[in-house]
């Protein structure tokens, strides 16, 4: 899809993935609805941005987890900007890291990382298929498609995402919703060096893990690939090529890839 004079939501944009796809989307000549649910740092990034693309920018903190919240931030986008076009579902939360986490630490994970795109696709795909098209991306992560060494709740709902998004491009596809999902592994956000410098175990191996087994991207690099995908309009999209291997090697032999994923945890501590 050609993003020019295009309508986008990104969430979880005050920094990160989010605020570099939302410069980038701007740079390729998009309007863009910024969201995030720390609104000091989301109106900095938005301050930001709007120095270049003063007109293009709109800014408003929400809870994207929340349907009502959802709506309001499409509506706001299409008073501003006009029918949103694209919908980049990015928020994302860690959590808890394995048997330990709380059923509060699991559903916010569920609520965040997967109930989100599936509240926001409900409110975005009648609308698109009237329309006959429409572009929904969501931030997965190589997680998904591998497995998270550590944290659980993490693990789990990236690999619901990951499934949702087959699943909306299978049902939908045909009828002009195009949907792409972002599967990166490292990548150099607040997330990460959070989980780096945690006091618990289980989450600095998380970290190690992603770090170690490749290449830490800066978010500018994420945007770039993410947008040269959308142009090309590819489902699955990896920023770290790497991870294609990977996964192919796991859906071959599951216990041997289990296996490995023991031993690489077990060296990582």
């Amino acid at each position: 899809m050609d993003v020019r004079n295009k309508t986008a939501v990104v969430t979880g944009a005050a920094g990160g993935i989010g605020a570099a796809l939302a410069q980038r989307l701007l740079e390729s000549g998009a309007r863009v609805l910024l969201t995030d649910l720390d609104d000091s740092r989301l109106q900095e990034t938005a301050c930001a941005l709007a120095e270049s693309f003063v007109d293009h920018v709109v800014a408003c903190a929400a809870d994207v987890s929340v349907a009502e919240d959802i709506a309001s931030l499409l509506a706001l986008a299409t008073q501003t900007h006009g029918p949103v076009d694209l919908y980049f579902a990015n928020a994302g939360v860690g959590g808890g890291p394995g048997l330990e986490a709380t059923d509060d630490e699991w559903q916010v994970a569920i609520d965040v990382n997967l109930m989100a795109h599936v509240r926001a696709a409900r409110l975005l795909v009648p609308d698109w298929l009237e329309r006959g098209e429409g572009y929904f991306i969501s931030t997965a992560s190589a997680a998904g498609l591998l497995t998270q060494l550590g944290s659980a709740t993490y693990s789990v709902t990236k690999g619901g995402a990951v499934a949702f998004s087959e699943w909306l491009a299978v049902t939908y596809g045909a009828a002009g919703v195009r949907v792409s999902c972002v599967c990166p592994m490292g990548v150099d956000t607040d997330m990460l060096r959070a989980g780096m410098q945690s006091r618990d175990e289980l989450e600095r191996v998380a970290s190690r893990a992603v770090t170690d087994a490749g290449g830490v991207l800066s978010p500018l690099d994420t945007a770039d690939v993410v947008m040269a995908a959308i142009d090309e309009e590819r489902f699955l999209i990896l920023p770290h090529p790497e991870v294609l291997e990977m996964h192919q090697r796991k859906t071959v032999d599951r216990d041997r890839w289990i296996r490995g994923m023991q031993r690489y945890g077990a060296s990582l501590r």
